[in-house]
């Protein structure tokens, strides 16, 4: 007896690096020690005190509970001052922040609330591929805009304007930018803000890359009257070192949220306690944290762009986040990043699949303590 998947299955493969993990715990397991320059996966720890926080939390008398949907109140206005300390922006705790177990949930529910069946998404190309994934498995179809290097990795509304934007409900943005590290600033924002307002279009700016290498932090809600058509999605994964704590948000007007609301209400029961309680006191730390955090990043991003030198990888210094994005001489780079896998046991993430515009580069990731990074450069030049 056969039972069949669902055909939505055949709009989506397997996640790149779900697959790809496989092969390289196959090749560990044969003796070869690789060093991963692939995924964003912080290594470091979070801030002093979050575990411990974290730890006696699971004492409370409550804290194996279900709890409550949309967060414990105290986690919300802790957010809420967040965005005040760091953005200047001023949100309710009671009705425009829904805490997430990870923005990606914020993606799917997101999705679910405002597509229909053949509703048309903006993706961008190159871009974060469950913002594709995900609009397939709900039957929505993609509109994928352009980002190059020419424009800064900007999108080109003037060429976006170009499709028939009738149908299209969600416009997916996401600066600094993954993969490429491109920044944006206050009036680009506000052109994609006035182009979404004008089109009544959902605008979704994910914004997990804020706090790293990034000396001018912005959220879309800078932007005057942006509430009216935008949300944005964040979290402590990459700006604390929680990734697997799996600690987001959404952010937004009362009446876009509500919608969201009525997805997760029905996925989840509420996060974990002591979770939220270590998401509290991480927020507590000030600039400093991110000051001190960045000053890694900046040793490790020094060692890889040595790293690229020696591979010949042409890279842009002015980027932001966790990766180091950079240009191959040559059109192929899932040939060139398996050679350098199966030649150097170094793993580093080909551009093309984060989209078509990806093709003919690499991504290389921050996530890798200063001696691994030395031992890489070390193989490529005594190889």
């Amino acid at each position: 007896m056969t039972i069949y998947p669902s055909f939505n299955l055949k709009k989506i493969s397997e996640y790149y690096f779900s697959k790809k993990n496989k092969e390289l715990k196959f090749l560990e397991k044969k003796g070869n020690k690789i060093i991963n320059l692939g995924i964003g996966n912080p290594d470091l720890f979070p801030p002093l005190g979050v575990i411990k926080t974290m730890k006696k939390a699971s004492e409370n008398e409550n804290a194996n509970k279900y709890q409550e949907y949309l967060g414990i109140p105290n986690l919300r206005k802790k957010f809420s001052e967040w965005y005040y300390k760091n953005y200047k922006i001023d949100l309710n705790p009671e009705n425009e922040i829904l805490p997430l177990m990870g923005s990606k949930e914020g993606i799917l529910y997101t999705s679910m609330a405002y597509l229909n069946k053949n509703d048309y998404v903006l993706i961008p190309n190159p871009g974060y591929p469950t913002y594709t994934s995900i609009s397939k498995l709900i039957g929505g179809k993609i509109i994928y805009y352009s980002l190059i290097e020419k424009n800064k990795w900007l999108p080109n509304l003037f060429e976006i304007n170009k499709f028939n934007l009738n149908k299209v409900k969600i416009f997916w943005i996401n600066y600094p930018h993954m993969p490429t590290g491109a920044k944006i600033n206050i009036e680009e924002l506000e052109k994609i803000v006035f182009f979404s307002r004008k089109n009544n279009i959902l605008l979704v700016h994910d914004n997990p890359y804020s706090f790293i290498l990034n000396d001018n932090p912005i959220s879309i809600f800078n932007i005057k009257k942006s509430k009216d058509v935008s949300i944005e999605l964040n979290t402590l994964s990459k700006s604390y070192n929680m990734a697997g704590w799996r600690i987001g948000m959404i952010a937004g007007k009362k009446n876009i949220l509500e919608n969201i609301i009525k997805i997760q209400s029905q996925v989840h029961s509420g996060m974990y306690f002591p979770l939220q309680k270590g998401a509290i006191e991480a927020m507590k730390f000030n600039n400093n944290w991110f000051i001190s955090q960045n000053k890694e990043y900046s040793k490790r991003r020094n060692i890889i762009w040595e790293i690229c030198d020696l591979l010949k990888i042409s890279y842009y210094k002015n980027s932001a986040g966790l990766f180091v994005w950079g240009k191959l001489n040559k059109k192929n780079d899932i040939l060139w990043t398996n050679k350098i896998l199966y030649k150097y046991k170094i793993f580093i993430t080909p551009g093309s699949i984060f989209g078509s515009n990806g093709k003919g580069y690499v991504r290389l990731s921050l996530c890798c303590k200063k001696q691994f990074l030395k031992t890489a450069k070390k193989r490529i030049i005594y190889y």
